[in-house]
């Protein structure tokens, strides 16, 4: 029975490290994975005091594959995101959504014994992406949930390049949806609180920079085609409306509790459409990876030990606002 290390969540909030024990033959399309290297999303955070395997943001290279595996061999560098799994046969499946199959397996609610915290594990081929040549592990693990998350919402919404993009937020999604943003050929106005990182925001690709704090009218050189909120809470809307062009898109993307409030007569009487967009399905998720390496797309990352220290230090970081961009935990030899 192979058995590999786990870190799951524990009630004090503290990871702990486990050992999670799988059968000795693999059954169907199963893949036994060595991860080298897994990105620390928000979603793990509401997720640390459950006794689970945490993590969903993995890369690894194949060490065995099941009877029925067609695409992957030992090996073969792959990724995977927030969903593992899905039925194959649904409306949802055979028309490209498996995202939103009734069957889907999602992080958190499915395969609970394991996650891309640890040493190895074991998915579904078809829940596995082939990592591009020349692309690293570290680059490469963000972009499963985050760079799928934002790059779907742009992709799989029928964004068109002449279009204006509002992106909401400096941060973990937001400094990646910058760069798709703006390598897909839009014009990306960024909106954060302060000036802080407008400077960093214009070298990702940003064309304009607004700081909202204190203000109570917004300006911009154009009005907003399409809106991703990437901040962890929800924006003054009364300041945002103003600025969105008629028929404009709104796209929240940041995991948030309670119900969600807009000026309904600005919605509307301007057509305005609140899209909702949960990471990416199966082809999103490959075109994106495909993008990203033609493009040169990459998160800024700090590195942290696979380890339950390191674990705790980059959750608590994340937790606190602490970490820049993305954090990637990286197995100890």
């Amino acid at each position: 029975m192979p058995s590999f290390t786990v870190f799951k969540g524990h009630q004090s909030g503290a990871p702990k490290k486990e050992i999670t024990t799988k059968p000795d033959e693999l059954s169907g399309d199963e893949v036994f994975i060595r991860i080298t290297a897994s990105g620390v999303c928000g979603t793990d955070l509401h997720y640390r005091h459950n006794h689970m395997g945490l993590g969903h943001e993995g890369v690894g290279i194949v060490e065995k594959t099941g009877p029925l595996c067609k695409n992957l061999k030992t090996g073969d560098r792959v990724g995977w995101g927030y969903n593992h799994g899905f039925c194959g046969h649904c409306e949802q499946c055979l028309s490209g959504n498996d995202i939103y199959c009734a069957e889907r397996k999602l992080y958190g609610s499915a395969d609970l014994d394991q996650g891309s915290f640890g040493s190895h594990a074991v998915w579904r081929e078809v829940a596995l992406f082939k990592i591009p040549e020349n692309m690293s592990d570290e680059a490469a693990a963000p972009l499963q949930c985050g760079g799928a998350t934002v790059f779907s919402a742009l992709y799989s919404h029928d964004t068109r390049v002449t279009e204006t993009i509002g992106i909401m937020g400096v941060g973990g999604l937001g400094h990646l949806a910058i760069q798709f943003a703006a390598k897909m050929g839009c014009r990306v106005v960024v909106l954060s609180g302060s000036e802080s990182k407008k400077e960093e925001a214009m070298r990702l690709g940003a064309h304009e920079f607004i700081a909202t704090s204190g203000k109570t009218e917004l300006k911009v050189s154009r009005p907003l085609d399409r809106l991703l909120v990437t901040t962890s809470f929800q924006p003054n809307w009364e300041q945002l409306m103003p600025i969105l062009a008629p028929r404009a898109t709104i796209i929240p993307l940041s995991v948030s509790a309670g119900n969600f409030e807009i000026p309904y007569m600005p919605m509307l009487v301007n057509g305005i459409t609140v899209q909702g967009s949960l990471v990416a399905s199966r082809l999103a998720h490959e075109r994106m990876l495909e993008f990203a390496s033609l493009h040169n797309i990459e998160p800024v990352v700090q590195l942290f030990d696979m380890t339950e220290e390191g674990i705790l230090d980059a959750m608590d970081k994340l937790d606190k606002g602490k970490v820049h961009f993305r954090a990637v935990l990286k197995p100890v030899d």
